[in-house]
């Protein structure tokens, strides 16, 4: 069996509720991403060109610094990686946390929440920044969530 991993960012809890119910419902252990800085209501105002938020997904290079880079990956197979989805696909600070770490082997699985796009090309986002992992297609994970049905999704990684 496979050790797996739900490791999320959330910027305002919500993301952070679905990665509690996925990391049961997968038998996962559960580890916050966590910025340096964290994120102040200004900084998510993306109607503000120059909010933070907006200015790092602005900028391709741009790489939030991480407040903990002490997470075991080797301990794990499969690493469900969470976060808002932000312009139509993961935020910078997901970049930080895929680079900070050795993923060379590994499945690494997105699910995100989001306020009403979906995951566009996020997987392949994603798939450049860890191209000696593989990376899934994922899944949104919005309102109540089902742990039977997120079981059985978690099962087949």
């Amino acid at each position: 069996m496979s050790r797996k991993l739900v490791a999320y960012f959330s910027a305002s809890g919500v993301t952070a509720k679905a990665a509690e119910t996925l990391a049961k419902a997968a038998g996962a252990d559960l580890y916050e991403i966590k910025p340096k800085v964290p994120y102040s209501n200004a900084d998510l105002d993306w109607t503000n060109k120059k909010s933070r938020s907006s200015v790092e997904m602005n900028d391709p290079d741009s790489r939030p610094e991480l407040a903990d880079t002490s997470a075991d990956m080797a301990s794990y197979d499969v690493i469900f990686a969470g976060f808002p989805i932000w312009w139509y696909t993961a935020p910078s600070i997901i970049k930080t946390f895929l680079e900070v770490y050795d993923f060379g082997g590994k499945v690494v699985v997105p699910f995100a929440t989001s306020g009403g796009s979906g995951l566009g090309k996020t997987a392949e986002d994603l798939q450049k920044i860890v191209s000696n992992a593989e990376v899934k297609s994922g899944k949104l994970l919005n309102g109540k969530l089902n742990m039977a049905e997120l079981k059985k999704w978690a099962d087949t990684f």
